[in-house]
């Protein structure tokens, strides 16, 4: 993944320094900003790989930067936040990001999420396949999804769910099937945030009981549509 360009967005100078460095180190092209306006604009002129987000940016934090992005395009996106209570992890998964990581920040975990990212969002995009599923289009070499003609804005996560999902239509996955399946890694913590992608994934489909669940055991989807 040489090359790849991550933009770093916090406003603590020293730390986005550390991390910038480190990850030129790693062979990641490093873009930095100190708020949330510089950014959106760096974004938008740059168009990085990545993006990762300290929650709290002045000015647009990095929670409204996230949604931003995420109705615009489906850049990756992984939350840098002190905030690491389940209620404040889950309003950041479902403003968009992909992940997150507490502070203090561990530069070995922050590569190997972002390496971890990059890779769903590419598995998501390696075939020229296309998956139908009633009235869900999914393709994915181009990571589009539509449904009754419709685009769908999705995650890389989000798009993986519903990839495994699709491919397994009728089948019921537990939530570390999904996780292993859609996430290839596991990080302590993430079994419970299975439940927020995929409330998030139904919400943008707009058809609750697409994604079926299986009380006790997991989640499917359904063979009726």
């Amino acid at each position: 993944m040489a090359g790849e360009r991550i933009l770093v967005a916090e406003d603590d100078g020293a730390l986005r320094q550390v991390i910038v460095e480190y990850l030129r180190a790693e062979g990641f092209v490093a873009l930095e900003a100190g708020d949330g306006a510089a950014a959106l604009r760096l974004w938008e002129q740059r168009q990085p790989d990545l993006l990762v987000l300290d929650w709290m940016l002045p000015g647009r934090s990095g929670l409204e930067v996230a949604r931003e992005v995420r109705a615009r395009a489906g850049t990756p996106v992984i939350l840098l936040t002190a905030r690491n209570e389940e209620p404040d992890v889950l309003v950041g998964l479902e403003a968009g990001a992909d992940d997150y990581i507490a502070k203090p920040v561990s530069l070995r975990q922050l590569v190997a999420r972002i390496r971890a990212v990059l890779r769903r969002g590419r598995a998501g995009s390696a075939a020229p396949e296309i998956l139908s599923a009633g009235e869900l289009r999914i393709d994915l070499g181009g990571h589009a999804v539509q449904r009754s003609g419709r685009p769908v804005p999705l995650t890389a996560t989000e798009f993986k769910l519903l990839v495994v999902l699709a491919r397994s239509r009728g089948r019921v996955f537990s939530r570390l099937q999904l996780m292993d399946a859609a996430i290839g890694d596991y990080y302590e913590g993430y079994e419970r945030t299975i439940d927020s992608h995929v409330s998030h994934l139904r919400h943008k489909l707009g058809a609750d009981n697409l994604i079926e669940t299986v009380h006790g055991v997991g989640y499917r989807l359904a063979q009726r549509e």
